[in-house]
């Protein structure tokens, strides 16, 4: 069973120790592939944070499957 986390904001990590991770990849293939800019608003403790990591992530080439 994989663990949740509450406070982890890397992706990276988050995979490699089996941490559950909601796949927002049709997202950033949409953020990617579009010319404009995005603001992320969502409320507090709501993912930003790890979604702009993921992000960071995918361009270095990190990005690792299940």
């Amino acid at each position: 069973m994989k663990k949740l986390s509450i406070s982890i904001s890397d992706f990276e990590k988050m995979r490699t120790n089996n941490y559950l991770y909601v796949d927002k990849t049709k997202f950033l293939a949409k953020i990617v592939s579009k010319d404009t800019y995005y603001f992320l608003y969502r409320p507090r403790c709501f993912g930003k944070t790890l979604f702009v990591d993921t992000l960071e992530k995918f361009y270095q080439g990190k990005m690792l499957c299940s």
